[in-house]
């Protein structure tokens, strides 16, 4: 079960800011720490990713404890991702839409790849079947997204379909659904203070309070589904 906390672009431009973001992540259960490399347009004056700040930001995870993630949204993010020679990519959804060459670029390095689906409208997958480094992400691309606007939530999550949910809701009800369902990767934005506006993502993202419950909650039902599958055979 993974916990993902997806800092993103919440730290409102103050890049010192991101190592509080990255211990309070850790403190609160999140097994990964995820940001977002390669914007091309306006998050870029607020993000504006180099080689000397993601060497940094691998490098305070590192300290931390907690596993450093990343979305390839450009070629310039997968360039900055390959550079500080993270474990596994995860491939904005986006990406998937816009740029599926580098998807597919990103696919064949072979490391472990997280997809996520958030504007993809089709049944089949993009990519071809799910396979142990080819992880499906199940997500509307909607901030916040709203109860009525989670269409297609699936009823199963499993290696062979969506083996995740990544989460724009407020709250981490839909989370624990998905975790109930089967889900063996959870990823919610991640904020110190809801209240602020430079970002919109802020609204939906949970504070270390949340996450930690989401963490340990969903930790729980984790287990108890596994047990109650176990039990069945």
């Amino acid at each position: 079960m993974l916990f993902v906390a997806e800092i993103g672009l919440n730290h409102d431009g103050n890049f010192d800011l991101i190592y509080e973001l990255i211990r309070q992540a850790k403190l609160s259960g999140a097994d990964i720490a995820k940001f977002q490399f390669g914007w091309r347009q306006k998050p870029e004056e607020i993000n504006h990713m180099n080689l000397t700040r993601v060497e940094q930001l691998k490098e305070w995870c590192d300290y931390l404890g907690i596993e450093m993630l990343a979305s390839v949204i450009s070629e310039e993010g997968f360039e900055l991702a390959k550079h500080i020679h993270l474990n596994r990519y995860k491939i904005a959804s986006r990406t998937v839409t816009d740029n599926p060459a580098l998807c597919e670029k990103v696919i064949a390095e072979g490391k472990e790849v997280f997809v996520s689906l958030g504007f993809w409208e089709k049944k089949e997958f993009p990519f071809g079947p799910p396979h142990q480094k080819l992880r499906y992400i199940f997500c509307r691309s909607k901030y916040p997204t709203y109860p009525n606007q989670l269409t297609g939530f699936p009823e199963i999550y499993n290696d062979r379909l969506y083996y995740g949910y990544s989460d724009h809701c407020h709250g981490i009800a839909a989370c624990l659904i998905a975790i109930s369902r089967g889900a063996k990767f959870i990823e919610k934005h991640f904020t110190l203070n809801k209240t602020s506006q430079v970002i919109r993502d802020h609204v939906l993202s949970a504070t270390p309070e949340e996450f930690r419950q989401l963490a340990q909650l969903g930790g729980e039902i984790a287990r108890l589904v596994h047990a109650i599958k176990g039990s069945g055979k």
